[in-house]
């Protein structure tokens, strides 16, 4: 059953958007070798912006927080739970009536792609270096979003 809040609206700049109330996504991140690496889904075929590369997020249901809406979209579609993480900085992505909150966030455990349980939202997962996804298809908002996170996500480097 479809939360009130599924359905798609249209932003103050026209944009069409899933969940009228908003969205969130939750992005990991961990120091790799070469930098900071950033796990992102590679988005089932049959989604919006389907094949591309994207945090695991979604509509945020009526009431609820940022912060526990990407938590609960990242247990569907990718198995993890609070206790995996370590949540960080927010960055929001306001378009006028509707907004994107992306979650940064801190394994709090080891975390390997191959381990984790997706569901049919992606296609597959991938940690991926932070200097390199300028390289990777990523969804259209991840990658407007991208030169407002990366510096977040260096900063937050160990």
């Amino acid at each position: 059953m479809l939360a009130s809040t599924d359905g798609w609206t249209i932003c103050g700049q026209g944009h069409r958007h899933w969940g009228r109330a908003g969205a969130a996504g939750l992005l990991l991140h961990r120091d790799g070798e070469d930098g900071p690496e950033v796990l992102l889904q590679h988005r089932a075929w049959w989604s919006h912006h389907g094949g591309t590369w994207g945090t695991p997020g979604g509509a945020l249901h009526h009431g609820e927080s940022p912060a526990d809406g990407a938590l609960r979209e990242v247990r569907e579609e990718l198995g993890l739970t609070a206790a995996d993480v370590v949540l960080g900085a927010r960055s929001v992505d306001d378009h006028g009536g509707w907004a994107y909150t992306t979650v940064l966030a801190r394994p709090a455990r080891p975390i390997e792609a191959a381990d984790l349980r997706l569901d049919g939202e992606s296609d597959g997962v991938a940690w991926l270096p932070l200097a390199g996804l300028d390289g990777v298809d990523l969804h259209p908002g991840l990658a407007a979003s991208l030169s407002r996170l990366r510096p977040m996500l260096e900063n937050s480097a160990k």
